[in-house]
């Protein structure tokens, strides 16, 4: 019952947000009493916090399938972005914005599980790309994997890039493209500039 719980609140924290959704309409929605809620979560906090643990091990394991199932590591940064753009979600309504504005603590604590949890095979990606010529061949590895993880948490900060100014779209797009100019042999910079046109350009 706590894993149908769970993913009853996920559904509706997703499409309405955190702050929008309470016990009683995940109670409704269910068909069951808040207090069988309550038999498995003592408020509103610990559910919050078992939602936002599920989405990150699910966003982590297809993360880490794209990067490992993918030959070409540009591609699967571009692919990456895709399930980023529709977890971060758009605007003040997105679920992100909210966990960060009104459950700090369980943001806080969600990002500090990032870099452990992706960092190995952010990092195997890159090594990935310097095997095939796209990436310099003298890339310090685990600092650049650091100072990625570092700069998307800056994307993600509504005091820095307020969600109602930018397009999480089109920030992390700019991002990754950055970060990828800084990192790519000329090889690799011709097929990120075709990727591109063919790909990414309507």
């Amino acid at each position: 019952m706590d894993k149908e719980i769970v993913a009853a609140a996920s559904s509706l924290f997703l499409q309405y947000g955190y702050k929008a959704v309470t016990m009683d309409d995940i109670a409704e929605h269910m068909r069951i009493s808040k207090k069988t809620i309550y038999l498995y979560f003592d408020d509103k906090i610990s559910l919050v916090r078992s939602v936002v643990f599920e989405v990150f091990e699910e966003v982590k394991d297809k993360i880490i399938d794209i990067q490992s199932s993918m030959d070409n590591p540009i591609e699967s940064l571009y692919e990456i972005k895709k399930i980023a753009v529709q977890v971060l979600g758009k605007k003040d309504k997105s679920p992100q914005y909210q966990l960060q504005k009104y459950y700090p603590s369980i943001y806080s604590e969600i990002r500090k599980k990032e870099l452990s949890a992706l960092g190995e095979s952010f990092e195997l990606s890159l090594k990935k790309g310097m095997d095939l010529g796209l990436f310099r061949s003298d890339l310090n590895t685990e600092f650049i994997t650091r100072i990625y993880f570092n700069g998307f948490r800056g994307l993600r900060d509504i005091e820095l890039f307020p969600p109602e100014s930018y397009d999480i779209d089109l920030i992390i797009g700019e991002y990754i493209d950055y970060h990828l100019r800084a990192i790519v042999t000329p090889k690799g910079l011709k097929f990120l500039e075709e990727y591109h046109k063919t790909i990414l350009t309507p």
